[in-house]
């Protein structure tokens, strides 16, 4: 990793001006990111954006205290005084923080993103064409009043070198495709996408490829987006519900991945974006779904938006349960919360950037496989709608009551799929939602996916995390149209 050799010997010299008499455990962790971002809407390529960010935060354990600071200046003057203001922070801290210093540890290893088709072989102009073709292949028709075909790409390189020897390399290297067509005709616009931003994960030109992105995919979403313009509303009422893997990933997201945050049960996210349903007493036997139901958190699949070999506290990654059977098992919190909480977690302490201290964040949060086909889903199905890729959601502060919109539903007859609905919704709670679980896909109807742009914290940090699902199906849920 180029990074890796530009920096080593100045951040050496930060880790020893972090580690005077007094200090338990000391790291100091560099990462760099840059970024491309390459839009063609209608039919005219939009400026192309790059960035380069790196910098290191250094984190100090002493006498009872926490303390960080992050720069950008890689100077020796500029780690000397990092490492000062992490000092001064954990003596003010000592004795008034809510955990003395954790089990945290000193490990030794890399994580390389699996990357078969390198983006650096191509040419912007080669990157270029292929969404000139993509935004061309959604010109079907004069309803399509706007088009957009997107491709950006994120490439991470990072270091944790710890007190006692730690030595962390890691190369990330993520992919997001975007196609988005909408529909007008009046007062009625509707608007298709290629998994609204759900279809990335880590690689390169191949990452095209695994999601099927191209001018084929193009011209169907454009062609699904007039479908939608003429079909009529979907229907209102309590009935069975198929949600497709696109789908799945929010709900997944929001009514299981948030409300499983350790430090969001133990009140840290609580002046921001809410607390959680879920208590330290529910772990080993709540019931949270149905017996269908198993998830894990898995940042070793290869290829997933949020897989690594080390969160930023140097934990090494492994596949947990956190619900099996049904029964919750574990939250999702990493070595510090864990240690606050005195409950077992997971390898999910995550910052966004070098300038932001990690916190519990989901990573690859994934449904587990069942063994139905979609068909045989369908065909148990009387009365009810499937519904495919999110476009609207909405859940309350305890990430317990939650409302969904997508953008494209078709209706269930006696086991048989009928004609395309517009504006589809359903609600429900969290709670009870996933007991109704009645119906898990096979492998074979399961897809990788992700959310890019998950938000939380104070000051704020924005990261991707990775989910993969199955087609599920739901009995007896509280489904909506736009007539509603």
């Amino acid at each position: 990793m180029a990074i890796i050799e530009v920096v080593p010997s100045s951040l050496e010299a930060g880790l020893e001006a972090a580690m005077p008499t007094g200090v338990d455990y000391a790291s100091i962790r560099y990462s760099e990111t840059r970024t491309e971002e390459i839009a063609v809407r209608n039919g005219v390529v939009e400026p192309v954006r790059t960035a380069t960010d790196g910098g290191v935060m250094i984190s100090v354990w002493a006498g009872g205290g926490f303390g960080y600071a992050a720069t950008s200046d890689l100077s020796a003057r500029g780690l000397a005084e990092a490492a000062a203001r992490a000092r001064h922070w954990a003596e003010a801290t000592a004795g008034r923080g809510l955990v003395e210093f954790p089990p945290l540890q000193h490990q030794v290893g890399t994580y390389v993103s699996p990357v078969t088709s390198p983006w650096d072989v191509t040419s912007l102009a080669d990157r270029v064409a292929i969404l000139i073709g993509a935004d061309a292949a959604m010109d079907i028709d004069d309803r399509i009043v706007d088009r957009v075909a997107g491709l950006s790409r994120a490439d991470t390189d990072s270091l944790i070198l710890t007190s006692g020897g730690g030595r962390i390399e890691q190369s990330i290297r993520n992919t997001y495709p975007s196609l988005r067509a909408t529909a007008n005709d009046g007062a009625n616009t509707q608007m298709r996408t290629l998994g609204r931003g759900a279809y990335v994960g880590q690689g390169g030109q191949e990452v095209l490829t695994r999601f099927g992105f191209g001018d084929e995919s193009a011209a169907q979403v454009a062609t699904e987006a007039i479908e939608l313009l003429e079909a009529p509303n979907a229907p209102t009422g309590t009935m069975d519900l198929v949600l497709a893997p696109d789908q799945m990933i929010l709900q997944i997201h929001e009514s299981i991945g948030h409300p499983l945050e350790l430090d969001r049960i133990l009140g840290d996210e609580r002046n921001y974006a809410g607390t959680s349903f879920v208590n330290l007493d529910m772990f080993g036997s709540y019931q949270y779904g149905s017996e269908l139901l198993n998830v894990t958190f898995d940042p070793t699949v290869e290829g997933q938006l949020a897989s690594y070999g080390f969160d930023d506290e140097g934990t090494a990654a492994e596949k947990r349960y956190l619900i099996r059977d049904g029964i919750l098992e574990r939250p999702l919190g990493g070595t510090v919360s864990q240690h606050r909480a005195g409950i077992e977690g997971v390898a999910n302490s995550r910052a966004c950037s070098w300038n932001r201290p990690p916190i519990d964040r989901m990573a690859n949060l994934n449904i587990e496989a069942g063994d139905q086909s979609e068909a045989e889903l369908i065909a148990g199905v009387e009365n009810g709608v499937y519904m495919a890729t999110n476009n609207s959601w909405s859940i309350d502060d305890s990430r317990n009551k939650f409302q969904f919109g997508c953008e494209y539903a078709r209706v269930i007859t006696d086991g048989e799929l009928g004609p395309v609905v517009r504006n589809p919704g359903y609600r429900g709670i969290s709670a009870t939602f996933w007991r109704s679980l009645n119906g898990v896909g096979g492998s074979e109807t399961s897809l990788a996916m992700g959310t890019p742009n998950c938000g939380k914290g104070e000051p704020n940090q924005v990261i991707g995390t990775g989910h993969a699902s199955p087609t599920c199906r739901f009995s007896q849920i509280e489904v909506f149209g736009g007539d509603s």
